[in-house]
């Protein structure tokens, strides 16, 4: 077998994105009086973790099993990746073990093999199919048994098991040869950094602020912010609702007062959902604790909010502080050294926590590489430059989440302008954009196109009729990322027949682009909102900043988080109202656009697709359609993992000798299959032979026997345990390996380890209910012992 060739991957440009939003309303209440920093003598403290109960790994584990038509027994070890192209196709090296019916004693050989493969991200999960066995080592087989082997391996392994943990491949890719392509254009100018001690909110405006005015009533509300503000036109004054307290002043900028009545308007607003929220805080409760600092900024802004002095953290093995009374991503290089804040994959650093702030992220110092991943907040390692968590998150970004769209029964949605249709040009290019509707439509010669919840649309009018279009022209990927429209460019046409036609998206589309080696959130330019007045509202469509949100890396979804308390109860600048053009009213809070409010839920909103996200906002794009007419490419992950959940009746079990068993079990339609327990930590080794890893040395399968094999140098306790056991009679005997590929097997081995302590992780994370503590690190599961994230800087 030739030399193991590593992963090379070209990397496209495209992100895909996950907006959950945790349920902290008791940590990060605005009203709530900060905690005192803890003395220095104290040991830092870490939230226990929710108790998880025992669950097998998502991918049920490994090796796989399958039966031949023939009768044989086949297990196919868990792969070692050679490359995975585009994240479709992957080259791979498996030891496979073969028993025919009737015998005692299995064969072991190995093979390298090409599969095409999906990726379900929500589920974490990689399948696999039409695996094409390119070569295969087996001394011990007969020409027969070979042929069969190599054919119908893939017939063999049961569809349901032809899946393997995504956190097991990406520990096994060889990282480095991966390159990020940046988008071109992006921007990084900082944002509006607002910064606290004690505390405050962050009442971010898109733009000046919109009011409407509300049916019988003498208040108006604004509709461009993520809180609710009201102004009450009789007395000139203003009122905020902070969760369960009202605050007042008489102008936006403030001050801000507690509010000792409201106006008898609120006990009139209409009694809809709209205003439920509302209408269930009115009159209010008195504000307990202190009055927060009220922040107001008509551009999206961001806000550092401490409880109390900064509590510096010692990063272990790093001159890094971590300032661990925040739910933001605050750094310090020494306690009188510049403070870096991340937000929306930007890294930005100041002398001090009030400023003046500059983009740092080409910057950083080298010991951010060495954030531990077991530190409490090393999700921030996805936006690190050169590690091989940001090459990673790059990789998860340019994923696609794919569906079938039946061509002829999908129905377009309706298209409304608000009067006559505008177009606006699109910088660099000869077509324009539609700016007075609430969809993505796009003029390209005398064609318009609308991209609309990942699919494809055309019309020979603005106003339709559309229908699904499969020929996208190549000038529409071309859209800089100046434009608002930009994120249509994620979204391609992947195969195409009579009927049918696959499209796919990737996370572009929903808000992440891939710049300065990263994964970051938004493009950075700021696309001001289409407003339009004729009628009893103002009509308001927003566009997604790339800021207000507080948006944070979330690992175990492959995308970003958002929100928190100070931020509003809508989760994030130009949410809190949106404009529905069919009925020309506004929905409102938590019935439009609440990721967060006052039900808690760690639920995200789309504002393209109109829908709840539980974990990864791309992934559910297609899923909103809700129609059979548009076919999910990856419902068979869950499907995958119900199947290997369920428990069956064992009816005969045949041992192997290489740490696993082959199960034969009668399943609930009464056929039998091949399922698999144990382990067995067998690794195909690029010289072809078969090897296993026992009390942490290296053995070789020869003839049916293993023998111990000694390192390269053939000195050291390993070679040194190797001959004690040929002495004793526990093997074989001694072989030698050379260092190609002893070096090639003890890769394998570390990434085989890491890749089974990350699935577990993901348990663990999936255990604590996806919250934004478990969200904060790479090893929630506590890492073998570290917790707490560093030592205190004394």
């Amino acid at each position: 077998m030739p030399r193991r060739q590593t992963a090379r991957a070209t990397l496209v440009a495209i992100t895909a994105v996950s907006l959950v939003s945790p349920p902290f309303l008791d940590v990060f209440r605005a009203d709530a009086q900060a905690p005192a920093a803890p003395a220095p003598s104290q040991a830092p403290k870490t939230p226990p973790l929710a108790a998880v109960a025992a669950t097998p790994p998502v991918d049920g584990g490994w090796p796989k099993a399958g039966n031949t038509p023939s009768g044989a027994v086949m297990l196919m070890y868990q792969p070692q990746i050679a490359s995975w192209t585009n994240q479709k196709q992957m080259v791979l090296y498996s030891a496979v073990s073969y028993t025919p019916k009737g015998a005692t004693k299995n064969s072991l050989g190995t093979i390298k093999a090409e599969v095409d493969t999906s990726v379900s991200l929500e589920e974490r999960l990689v399948n696999f199919t039409n695996l094409k066995v390119t070569e295969a080592n087996f001394p011990n087989l007969q020409k027969d048994q070979l042929r069969e082997l190599t054919t119908e391996i893939d017939r063999a392994i049961p569809k349901s098991q032809r899946i393997i943990a995504l956190d097991r491949v990406l520990a096994n890719l060889d990282k480095s040869k991966i390159i990020p392509r940046d988008v071109q254009g992006l921007k990084a100018d900082p944002p509006n950094i607002f910064f606290s001690k004690s505390p405050a909110i962050l009442v971010n405006f898109d733009g000046d602020p919109i009011w409407s005015p509300i049916k019988d009533n003498d208040l108006k509300f604004a509709v461009n912010t993520n809180w609710d503000v009201f102004q009450h036109e009789a007395s000139k004054t203003f009122y905020l609702r902070n969760f369960e307290s009202w605050l007042t002043a008489s102008d936006l900028k403030g001050p801000w007062k507690a509010a000792s009545k409201l106006p008898a308007s609120f006990s009139k607003l209409p009694a809809d959902e709209n205003w439920k929220e509302v209408k269930a805080n009115v009159p209010g409760k008195p504000l307990t604790g202190a009055l927060p600092a009220v922040n107001v900024s008509t551009q999206p802004g961001e806000l550092i909010l401490l409880r109390g002095e900064p509590n510096y953290l010692l990063v272990q093995g790093t001159k890094l502080l971590w300032v661990s009374n925040t739910d933001s991503d605050v750094f310090r290089l020494g306690k009188g050294g510049p403070v870096y804040f991340l937000v929306a994959g930007r890294w930005f650093s100041a002398p001090d926590f009030t400023g003046p702030w500059t983009f740092a992220t080409p910057n950083l110092p080298e010991d951010f590489k060495k954030i531990p991943p077991e530190h409490a907040r090393s999700r921030v390692l996805a936006s690190v430059p050169g590690t091989s968590q940001a090459v990673e998150a790059v990789l998860l970004a340019q994923v696609p989440e794919t569906a079938r769209v039946n061509k002829k029964e999908l129905k377009a949605p309706d298209v409304v302008y608000q009067g006559d249709p505008q177009f606006a040009p699109i910088e660099t290019t000869t077509m324009q954009r539609a700016v007075n509707t609430d969809k993505d439509i796009v003029k390209v010669g005398d064609l318009y196109y609308m991209c609309f919840q990942g699919v494809w649309f055309v019309s020979t009018t603005p106003q339709g009729p559309w229908q699904v279009s499969t020929d996208i022209p190549k000038d529409i990927y071309t859209i800089p990322t100046s434009s608002p429209v930009h994120n249509v460019t994620y979204v391609t046409v992947e195969d195409n027949s009579d009927d049918w036609a696959t499209f796919a998206v990737v996370a572009g589309y929903t808000g992440m682009m891939v710049g300065w080696g990263c994964a970051v959130w938004g493009s950075g330019w700021y696309y001001p909102p289409y407003i339009g007045y004729g009628g009893f509202y103002p009509v308001y469509y927003p566009r997604f900043p790339t800021y207000g949100y507080s948006a944070w890396y979330n690992p175990w979804t492959g995308g970003y988080g958002r929100g928190a308390v100070a931020y509003g109860p809508y989760g994030g600048v130009g949410v809190g109202a949106r404009y529905n053009p069919r009925t020309g009213t506004y929905a409102r809070g938590a019935v439009a656009a609440s990721p967060y409010g006052a039900r808690g839920a760690a639920q995200a909103w789309n504002p393209r697709t109109g829908t709840y996200a539980q974990t990864r906002q791309g992934s559910n794009v297609y899923g909103s359609w809700g129609s059979t007419s548009v076919q999910r490419g990856d419902n068979w992950a869950q499907t995958a993992r119900t199947t290997n959940r369920v428990t069956d009746t064992t009816t005969r079990t045949t041992r192997t000798s290489e740490g696993g068993a082959a199960v034969t079990r009668r399943g609930p339609d009464g056929t039998s299959g091949v399922a698999r327990t144990g382990s067995g930590d067998v690794y195909a080794g690029n010289d072809g032979n078969v090897y296993r890893k026992q009390d942490g040395s290296w053995q070789k399968y020869d003839n049916g026997n293993w023998g111990s094999v000694t390192p390269p140098d053939g000195s050291g306790e390993r070679a040194t345990q190797a001959r004690e056991r040929a002495q004793s009679g526990a093997s074989a005997g001694t072989q030698g390996v050379g260092s190609g590929t002893y070096d090639q097997l003890q890769r394998d081995s570390g990434a085989r380890s890491e890749g089974t302590q990350r699935t577990s992780d993901y348990s663990t994370y999936k255990g604590s209910g996806g919250s934004r503590s478990s969200g904060s690190t790479y090893r929630p599961s506590g890492g073998g012992g570290f917790r707490g994230g560093g030592g205190r800087r004394r």
